[in-house]
């Protein structure tokens, strides 16, 4: 599942694979709420670093409209965005890509815990602007 052209693809698949273990715990058909409760602990006991609901301001030609709570920014760099629908659409694909480019970070994963088998899509803000010291709006 690692991919070293991938930036961060061992951080993404140890997040990947805790979704896995959640999934095939529970199953399919709870709410988003619960697989981010379950998520939380299983990043936890895999030692992982996390802020769950994570506020990140939303920027528009330099200045801040508003901010929007990521499900889970990871190691400060991974945006994760979690779902519980019968089927992933494109229009959750670009919401996951709009994030990353509002909040400025290269790379995210859409997960999907509401279909039969785990869903997961990695995704890549092409529009990233590297940053000496890291993103500057992260703590």
């Amino acid at each position: 599942m690692i991919k070293e052209e991938h930036k961060y693809s061992e951080l993404t698949s140890k997040v990947i694979g805790c979704a896995m273990a959640v999934h095939r715990a529970l199953g399919n058909g709870f709410q988003e709420v619960i697989y981010q409760r379950a998520l939380a602990i299983e990043m936890s006991d895999q030692g992982l670093s996390f802020n769950r609901e994570f506020e990140m301001p939303i920027y528009f030609k330099g200045q801040q409209i508003g901010t929007r709570r990521v499900d889970f920014l990871v190691e400060g760099v991974i945006s994760v965005e979690l779902k519980a629908l019968i089927q992933l659409e494109d229009i959750h694909l670009a919401q996951a890509i709009n994030y990353l480019e509002a909040y400025d970070l290269e790379v995210g994963l859409l997960i999907n815990f509401g279909a039969r088998s785990l869903e997961f899509k990695r995704v890549q803000n092409k529009k990233f602007k590297q940053k000496d010291q890291g993103n500057p709006k992260i703590p």
